[in-house]
């Protein structure tokens, strides 16, 4: 019995759209998303057992400031770069004047940037940014009411880190879409000159 060559293209292309959708909803550097989550919660539950419980101030500030850098360190060179495919950072030209770039990973071939990320890691990711920071802010807040003055430096130092990267990579976001509503009024632009050209040539 022969088949029809349609069939078999029909059943390929829903094959690779299946395993489209598989892919985006795996996670694909379970690592990265790991320790995208573990130094900032660390940091967090750190701050609330030393504040609950008592202890060794010092101890728990050296502790909380570690987790602290080390989400800083991580999250702005590795999980946003893997997880997202956004980067920011600060270089300094020639005549010594610092600029910040904040960059989104370019699409390559028929590939578009959002298809080469997880749908997982990508909630993953901003989850984590976003509600950390707003939890630092809201210990902020009850340091200053409850007159804690001491942690006042440990939560400042929180709501500095997290909020960097948070505003860093929202930059890296909204950057990339304005580069694509660029792309977008231009070519349409093109596109409307191109139709009254020829509209005026054939009359």
């Amino acid at each position: 019995m022969r088949l029809d060559p349609n069939d078999d293209e029909d059943v390929s292309l829903f094959d690779a759209e299946e395993d489209s959708a598989t892919r985006k909803s795996k996670i694909k550097h379970p690592l990265a998303s790991f320790f995208h989550l573990f130094f900032r919660i660390s940091a967090i539950l750190v701050y609330l057992l030393c504040g609950s419980f008592g202890g060794s101030f010092i101890a728990c500030m050296v502790t909380i400031i570690l987790l602290l850098s080390c989400d800083f360190w991580t999250v702005k060179n590795i999980t946003g770069r893997l997880m997202v495919g956004l980067r920011w950072w600060n270089q300094v030209d020639d005549d010594g004047k610092s600029h910040w770039v904040f960059e989104s990973r370019k699409a390559t071939g028929t590939q578009s940037s959002a298809s080469r990320t997880s749908n997982a890691e990508s909630r993953i990711f901003w989850l984590g940014l976003i509600i950390c920071p707003v939890i630092w802010v809201v210990f902020a807040f009850s340091t200053l009411i409850s007159f804690k003055i001491k942690w006042l430096a440990v939560v400042i130092m929180g709501v500095v880190l997290q909020g960097a990267n948070l505003y860093g990579y929202v930059r890296c976001k909204v950057g990339a879409r304005t580069n694509l509503k660029n792309m977008a009024t231009n070519y349409f632009g093109r596109q409307f000159l191109k139709q009254a050209f020829t509209k005026q040539e054939e009359s």
